[in-house]
C-alpha cells in the first residue's frame, strides 16, 4: 500500500525535478477528467463523519478498495489517477527495517487509482487533495506487505475516471503477478521528504 513514490520522468507535459522521495502531505502529478495537475497526497476529510457518526479527523493516504465507495468519509469525492515510476515498501522490525522499490518489470509507468476532492480552508484556501486506493497484494509483493495499491493499465484509465461505481469495481484488484519487480532500495535519502 504506497508508503512513498518515485517519479524521475515527466508525466502529461509536467515536468518535475525527478523525485526520489515523495512523501504523504507532498503534491504528486494526479490526472482527472480535467487534466494533469498537482494534489497533495493525503486528504483531510472536513466535514465528514464515520460510522459512529463522529468527524473523521485524521488525514487518509490510501482508501481501502473494499469501502471506499461506501464509507461516509469519501462521499461525493470524484476519482482520479496517480502515474509514478514505483513506490516503497518496508519490511522488519523498528530501527532495522530494509526498505524495497516497487516498479514495472518493463519500466513503464504505474498508474494508482485514487480518489481526490477540494478542501476549502480558512480565508479562501483551497487543497487539492487525493488519496490512492488498496487491495489485497499481488504474489510479486505478498512477502513484504499485507496491501498494495491498485494499479489499473494505461488503457483502464479512462474507464476509471468516467465509468460508473459498478463498472470499476471490477479494476480493483491486485496487478498481475510476474509483471512487479521488487529490489532493495538502498541509495534513497529518506531525510529528503
Amino acid at each position: 500500500m504506497p508508503g512513498r513514490f518515485f517519479l524521475s520522468r515527466p508525466v502529461a507535459g509536467i515536468t518535475d525535478p525527478p523525485r526520489r522521495n515523495i512523501a504523504p502531505g507532498q503534491e504528486v502529478i494526479t490526472l482527472t477528467t480535467e487534466g494533469a495537475q498537482h494534489m497533495r497526497w493525503g486528504m483531510i476529510p472536513v466535514g465528514r463523519v464515520n460510522a459512529r457518526g463522529r468527524p473523521v479527523m485524521e488525514t487518509i493516504v490510501n482508501a481501502r478498495s473494499e469501502t471506499v465507495f461506501d464509507k461516509s468519509a469519501y462521499a461525493d469525492v470524484k476519482r482520479a489517477v496517480v502515474p509514478v515510476d514505483g513506490w516503497y515498501e518496508w519490511t522488519g522490525e523498528k530501527r532495522r527495517k530494509t526498505a524495497w522499490r516497487i516498479s514495472r518489470k518493463d519500466g513503464e509507468l504505474l498508474y494508482f487509482a485514487a480518489i481526490y476532492d477540494i478542501w476549502n480552508g480558512p480565508g479562501g484556501v483551497t487543497v487539492h487533495q487525493v488519496a490512492t486506493i488498496t487491495c489485497d497484494p499481488s504474489a510479486d509483493v505478498r512477502d513484504i506487505h499485507h496491501r498494495m495499491g491498485v494499479i489499473l493499465n494505461e488503457n483502464q484509465l479512462d474507464q476509471w475516471l468516467s465509468a460508473d461505481e459498478d463498472t470499476v469495481k471490477s479494476l480493483m484488484k491486485p496487478y498481475p503477478d510476474g509483471t512487479l519487480k521488487v529490489k532493495e532500495a538502498v541509495d534513497v535519502d529518506w531525510t529528503a521528504a
